[in-house]
């Protein structure tokens, strides 16, 4: 069984879906980021950053439990648990991996910043709002050319898919209208129109 320490992010997301794609039982655990749970010395001892999502894995390698945190390297254990998601091939590999490294690298933290800076921010400040809006929208135009080339980043879909969904799910708090982006836009439809997906973004309920 899988615990899986969560709240109602697009971090937190991946691996909900993730795991309803996968079809793999889970119990959820929800850390109420905006009360402080994940400060809490129980989570702490999951995962030191203090960061969600987090996983314990009852039936990690080798039959013992593992502890995982970090969405990235969770959805990558999952694809290897599972050995769905992630191409067989050596090429389709790493090709799924490049594009999840540039979800883990690129857009989270920028549309993370572009979130907070447009909605949380207890002050508006222009250059702040500026700089993460522009990126934002240039890295939609990345995803945009590049899912003009393929129906998916990594020509099947994937754990770079899923990683990227729950960001691009949010594209109203960036500010950004997806039918300025349509290859981003029919690509957010049909992974939206998934029944794991669906499911797995209604996680922790």
């Amino acid at each position: 069984m899988i615990t899986l320490y969560t709240w109602g992010t697009p971090n937190g997301r991946k691996v909900s879906i993730m795991l309803e794609e996968c079809g793999l039982p889970y119990e959820v655990r929800p850390i109420d980021i905006t009360r402080g749970d994940q400060f809490r010395s129980d989570f702490v001892a999951v995962n030191p950053n203090s960061k969600i999502p987090a996983i314990i894995d009852s039936d990690g390698p080798d039959g013992a439990p593992i502890t995982l945190f970090e969405s990235g390297a969770i959805l990558v254990y999952l694809a290897s648990k599972t050995g769905r998601f992630l191409p067989g091939s050596d090429r389709g590999k790493f090709e799924a991996l490049q594009w999840l490294m540039f979800q883990m690298g690129g857009v989270g933290p920028m549309f993370g910043q572009a979130h907070h800076f447009r909605r949380f921010a207890p002050e508006q400040i222009p250059y702040a709002i500026k700089r993460y809006s522009t990126e934002t929208v240039r890295l939609y135009g990345v995803l945009d050319k590049r899912l003009a080339e393929t129906e998916f980043l990594a020509d099947e879909y994937s754990i770079a898919d899923i990683a990227t969904y729950p960001w691009v799910a949010r594209h109203e708090w960036q500010g950004v209208d997806l039918t300025d982006f349509p290859e981003v836009l029919r690509w957010f439809e049909t992974i939206g129109a998934r029944a794991a997906v669906v499911r797995g973004m209604a996680v922790p309920g």
